[in-house]
């Protein structure tokens, strides 16, 4: 997948005149690549856009105007996008309340280690993590994974007869989703054959 360049960045000025409907059009994408893992776990799969309107959204934020701010930001954000043979992931734990929050971040450390892809009853791929999420004493609330596939894989992948289901296997939380075909054949888009 092409990563983002400078020239695919909008100023800020022209960012607000388009924001409303580039806003709305992202949230209906990412209806299309949402997977929620168990109660309290979701996985946000990135592509080019989602990972333009994070770079657009953090430059809003905090004002971002000078050059080499900019690229940084698109730097950082185009570790996002998955390569041809990848699917790429923001892991999200969401409790809404802090205190229940706070109690399972403790126990949750790791939880990145334990991210499963099932294809079939052939293949299981272990998430590739960014690593220094977790502390010892905590995790984070969010984690960037990918999923790395091997050509026979992602011809699996595209076979709709084949579930694909998403794993969690961490000792203080196991749950497991199968990714609906909608979320499916949009992932699929994303993964290219060498």
């Amino acid at each position: 997948m092409r990563k983002i360049t400078r020239d695919d960045v909008r100023d800020i000025a022209e960012y607000e005149k388009i924001r409303d409907q580039f806003r709305r059009a992202i949230i209906e994408l990412k209806k299309k690549r949402r997977v929620q893992v168990g109660d309290i776990v979701t996985l946000v799969f990135e592509n080019r856009e989602t990972v333009l309107f994070q770079i657009q959204e953090m430059m809003r934020a905090e004002r971002i105007v000078h050059e080499d701010k900019i690229q940084q930001e698109i730097d950082i954000y185009n570790e996002l996008i998955p390569e041809d043979n990848e699917l790429s992931a923001t892991m999200l734990i969401e409790i809404d309340d802090l205190q229940v929050l706070r109690q399972w971040l403790p126990k949750l450390v790791g939880i990145e280690e334990q991210v499963w892809l099932r294809i079939g009853d052939r293949h299981v791929i272990r998430a590739l993590y960014e690593p220094g999420r977790s502390r010892e004493d905590k995790t984070s609330t969010v984690h960037y994974v990918r999923f790395r596939l091997s050509p026979e894989e992602i011809r699996a992948f595209k076979d709709e007869s084949q579930p694909v289901v998403l794993a969690i296997t961490h000792e203080n939380y196991q749950a497991e989703a199968a990714i609906p075909v909608e979320v499916r054949r949009a992932l699929a888009e994303d993964l290219v054959l060498e």
